[in-house]
């Protein structure tokens, strides 16, 4: 579960407590509430900016590679179902944590998603609440 308004995101355990982490979150024209499922998990990711994000900066290559320092999408990435480019990932600017600094996807410390992949399967669901 996401809560926007908080910048956490919470991973529910199977004895109910829950690991708490630090996100960032969409700025306030960006953001969304739903419940999706991780469609899809990957280790440094390659990132092609969505259209949106290409308009705004037009200076940005049409890929970035994985691994790369440039790469917004850090260590791992988790797409979410929707029909969406959104996403649960790394990042390169871990001072953005914490704030409402995205176009819709949920930004984490690399150590925090790393820990993150490991505890959840494509197919868990979502929960993103204001």
């Amino acid at each position: 579960m996401i809560r926007t308004k908080d910048r956490r995101l919470y991973l529910v355990l199977e004895d109910r407590t829950a690991i708490r982490y630090r996100v960032a979150v969409g700025r306030s024209s960006k953001q969304w509430l739903g419940t999706v499922q991780i469609e899809g998990k990957h280790v440094e990711p390659a990132w092609s900016p969505p259209e949106e994000i290409k308009l705004d900066n037009p200076k940005l290559p049409d890929v970035i590679p994985g691994g790369s320092p440039r790469n917004p999408m850090g260590a791992r990435a988790m797409t979410l179902s929707g029909g969406g480019q959104y996403a649960i990932h790394g990042t390169n600017r871990p001072e953005s944590i914490g704030t409402f600094a995205s176009y819709g996807c949920f930004r984490m410390l690399n150590e925090d998603i790393i820990d993150l992949f490991g505890r959840v399967s494509v197919g868990t669901p979502v929960i993103v609440l204001r």
